[in-house]
């Protein structure tokens, strides 16, 4: 039996909940970050285009969607934080140390991912007004934007919009944030992926990313593609553990994983029909790397008619899916607080993303005014970059695997799956996932080289 819960998100007076549909937006909107428009389609470009796209689908169905079900059904059987929803799923105490890696992962994501968010609201601004284009050397802009003060003041701004959100609570914050952003950006990514497939030679990109290359595929890319599928849910970090204790008994966690999957591939699909269009209309190496979006992309906007216009609504875009992340990513800290500490919800909130937000300091002074200020021989953007996705992310979703897999007892009742398909669900958590994220860490973290 699972003790009857008394924490601080689920006390009378406390108690909020999804409704069925503004989960799975608000799951969506956590999953569709800035990784599946900013490294998915260079990584694509890179591994084989549409073979990597193939591989990416698939390891989205062994590994992601599995996983993704385990958290949130670990959430929704604890209603805790990320943390203490094992024990109260079920586990013993250690399964709460353990699961401390989901709220310290995300805490570190938001120091540099915030920072990111601010890049691409200050590059909507400088499209929109025309700015942005006033010199063709887009390198150097950038070089000098990161450079300056002014990404930390664009961190503040992203901090209080994040806050703001998550202030309100899940149902009249989180969740009416997600179903306002959510259909708007599909509406910007539709208006976007037409406007490239049309561009002269955009046809070419779109072959390229459709038409597989399978001579391209190694095991490298292999690890790749799976690393992605599992980081482009939102896998590790807490936050649909954090969401699954504010879902209803009666949403079938199933049909909301498949849904949450959908929608993230869908997004994936959509990116790489704008991305490869646009590049390869503007003779751009698709595989070109992070500056894809900040360097690159500008000069094709500046090429193309009214591109100011499409350049502002990218980066409108991007600054939505940065946003709709850092809302989730910032819920988990502030559930962990409010039963830890007994805080109220506006306390914890606003001590959480100050702190983010002082933290998220040393990582923008390290990409130019303070370049020496370097963690392991790495900018500290870089090295927090670098331990919070190739080590707490990994080894925080092998938590959940080995948890869900083989130690909680109650895992069938809570899954809510077909006989049938339990057995495939827990057969892949217990053998196939531990050990391909396993590989991941291993490959992520360069403990293993192909």
């Amino acid at each position: 039996m699972v003790p009857k819960q008394t924490n601080q998100l689920d006390t009378p007076g406390t108690k909020e909940r999804f409704s069925s549909t503004g989960f799975i937006l608000a799951a969506i909107g956590s999953a569709v970050g800035l990784g599946n428009m900013w490294k998915f389609p260079y990584i694509t470009g890179q591994y084989g285009g549409g073979a990597f796209f193939l591989l990416f689908i698939a390891c989205l169905l062994v590994v992601g969607l599995p996983v993704l079900l385990a958290e949130l059904a670990i959430g929704r059987a604890g209603r805790g934080s990320a943390s203490s929803s094992f024990v109260k799923a079920g586990g013993g105490k250690i399964w709460g140390v353990f699961g401390l890696l989901s709220v310290i992962a995300p805490f570190v994501i938001m120091t540099f991912y915030s920072l990111v968010a601010g890049w691409t609201l200050h590059y909507a601004v400088l499209s929109f007004s025309g700015q942005l284009f006033n010199n063709s050397d887009f390198g150097g802009q950038f070089s000098s934007f990161t450079g300056g003060y002014m990404p930390i003041v664009w961190g503040a701004i992203v901090a209080v919009i994040t806050g703001f959100v998550v202030v309100k609570g899940i149902s009249g914050g989180i969740e009416k944030f997600n179903k306002v952003l959510i259909p708007g950006m599909l509406v910007l990514l539709v208006i976007l992926m037409i406007r490239s497939i049309t561009l002269p030679g955009g046809m070419e990109g779109v072959s390229f990313f459709l038409s597989p290359d399978f001579s391209k595929l190694t095991p490298e890319s292999a690890l790749v593609a799976l690393g992605h599928a599992f980081f482009s849910l939102s896998l590790g970090m807490g936050t649909m553990i954090t969401y699954g204790a504010f879902v209803n008994r009666q949403q079938s966690l199933g049909s909301a994983t498949m849904a949450v999957g959908a929608g993230d591939m869908l997004y994936a699909l959509i990116a790489g029909l704008i991305i490869f269009p646009t590049t390869f209309a503007f003779n751009i190496p698709a595989d070109s790397g992070p500056g894809l979006v900040f360097v690159a992309l500008p000069a094709a906007f500046s090429a193309m008619p009214l591109g100011w216009l499409f350049g502002g609504l990218f980066f409108v875009l991007l600054g939505i899916a940065a946003l709709t992340s850092l809302v989730s990513l910032l819920q988990v800290p502030v559930s962990y607080a409010m039963e830890k500490w007994n805080l109220r919800r506006s306390t914890a909130v606003w001590i959480m993303a100050g702190l983010v937000f002082l933290l998220s300091i040393p990582s923008a002074l390290s990409m130019g005014l303070m370049p020496d200020l370097k963690i392991n021989n790495m900018p500290v953007f870089d090295f927090v970059d670098f331990v919070a996705s190739n080590w707490f992310l990994p080894l925080s979703g092998l938590v959940v695997t080995l948890f869900a897999g083989y130690f909680w007892k109650n895992v069938a009742e809570e899954a809510g799956l077909t006989q049938k398909w339990f057995r495939i669900w827990l057969f892949m958590l217990r053998y196939i996932a531990p050990i391909l994220v396993l590989f991941v860490f291993l490959y992520s973290a360069q403990i293993i080289k192909l």
